[in-house]
């Protein structure tokens, strides 16, 4: 690829005030430029590989001390990228870290690109593509069940299951494609049934299972939208901040204050929430609010879960059973908040659900924090009866899910022709072949560039 024989240099840690900045170099030139740079404290510093030094990073046009680090070399192949590998670790002002790097830069090394390192890691053969993104899903853990799987994949999981699958495939083709180059050792109706079994018993499942291990896994790993909706004024603001524990949306008494919708990510029951409040659902003739109905209808359509809330210090009414009628084809969980208010109609609103076939409906107030422990917990099973409680052994992301799919439509083609009368073996080594280069895209067997393009922008410079 394009630049991959340069030596490259980033700051590893994050840009702000800090005890302690990295700067990373990898490449064939990494141990030249840190000569160049690092005046050690000792006589004896002999730069030998994985042993730490102390001393000075010096401007080499002025011999002016810039500041007082420790160092490693790391020496090829027994690195992150199987490449010679320098750090070193300054203090952590940003200014000071920009200032090292663009020294490090003036010596010899070129700017790493976002996941460049990575990247190289991946093409020196250190680890294969799924482990590639597993890096990636560990540093954006959300959860403690994110971080699990992510180590999971990391550490080949997911891998250990494509290859076998690819190994059984690779045997199959060998028997075809005998059996089509030599046309006197033609498989039989029962060889064709035996490959068929195989497929159907031994490979199909494993990959089924996997698709299924997205969707668990999606809540965990990418969080879950949760939207709050209902008429103007009956406490989606307020429930907002309590499940955030903050005060983030604006409360007061003036219905229609919500005009547009609000983002925040919450953890409720061990998931990654993204909270969505919304405006208020009504007709209205303001044109700003009408604009925030209109995206509030937009963010139901994209919801895991929408939270309906009523007002028990208000009798429902009309407005209130269209709002509900349009919302009940959602996954909902029903609430009606402010019980802590006299009068309340909580009878009144007992017939209103009970007329419209809701079985399951909480009573809360936000205010006093009653049954809000509840109500986080009917949110996770909500969420679990819809995408499944057990956490997979492995979760594959939405790149390797779409590689899955497409592996399984390509054997279910060569299924439908072993099982046919009229058996073309040519036929279905072509659809075996386009399933085992499906399931290679996976582990990075075969991917195109622009692919690990698009894989590797997604990651911060410096990994």
């Amino acid at each position: 690829m394009s630049g991959f024989q340069d030596t490259i240099a980033a700051i590893a840690t994050p840009l702000g005030k800090g005890a302690i900045g990295v700067i990373k170099i990898s490449g064939e030139d990494a141990l030249p430029i840190l000569k160049k740079l690092f005046k050690p404290k000792s006589s004896r510093c002999a730069f030998e590989s994985r042993r730490v030094y102390y001393g000075e990073i010096v401007d080499p046009r002025t011999g002016e001390p810039v500041d007082e680090v420790l160092c490693v070399y790391m020496k090829a192949p027994y690195t992150y990228t199987r490449e010679d590998v320098v750090e070193i670790y300054a203090h952590g002002g940003p200014f000071l870290l920009r200032k090292i790097l663009e020294l490090v830069l003036l010596s010899g090394a070129r700017p790493a690109k976002p996941g460049e390192f990575t990247l190289r890691a991946y093409l020196n053969g250190r680890i294969d593509l799924a482990q590639a993104e597993a890096i990636h899903e560990l540093i954006s853990a959300r959860s403690e069940e994110a971080l699990k799987l992510a180590l999971r994949n990391l550490k080949g999981g997911l891998s250990q299951k494509i290859r076998p699958l690819r190994e059984k495939l690779f045997d199959i083709l060998v028997q075809l494609e005998s059996s089509i180059e030599f046309p006197e050792e033609d498989i039989d109706p029962k060889g064709y049934e035996e490959i068929a079994r195989m497929i159907e018993d031994e490979i199909l499942p494993v990959i089924e299972e996997l698709i299924r291990a997205y969707d668990q896994g999606r809540i965990y790993k990418e969080g879950i939208a949760l939207v709050l909706a209902g008429k103007p004024n009956v406490g989606k603001s307020s429930l907002m901040n309590a499940l955030l524990n903050e005060e983030r949306a604006i409360v007061t008494p003036v219905p229609g204050t919500t005009r547009d919708f609000i983002e925040e990510e919450a953890l409720i029951e061990g998931m990654p929430v993204r909270l969505v409040d919304t405006a208020g659902l009504r007709m209205t003739e303001d044109p700003v609010e009408k604009i925030g109905v209109e995206r509030a209808k937009k963010k139901l359509k994209e919801a895991d879960l929408v939270i309906w809330m009523g007002d028990a210090s208000c009798l429902p009414d009309e407005e209130d059973k269209k709002i509900f009628t349009e919302l009940s084809h959602y996954n909902f969980l029903a609430v009606v908040n402010k019980i802590d208010l006299e009068p309340n109609f909580l009878a009144e609103w007992e017939n209103f659900f009970k007329n419209l076939g809701v079985g399951e409906w909480l009573k809360i107030s936000v205010r006093e924090e009653k049954n809000l422990e509840l109500l986080r917990k009917k949110i996770a099973e909500k969420i679990f009866k819809t995408h499944g409680k057990d956490i997979p052994e492995v979760a594959p992301n939405l790149r390797q899910k779409a590689s899955l799919e497409k592996a399984r439509e390509f054997l279910l083609s060569a299924l439908e022709q072993l099982r046919s009368p009229s058996c073309l073996p040519e036929i279905v080594v072509l659809e075996i072949k386009e399933a085992v280069n499906s399931l290679e895209e996976i582990i990075g067997k075969i991917t195109s560039e622009d692919v690990l393009d698009r894989i590797f922008s997604t990651f911060c410079i410096g990994k």
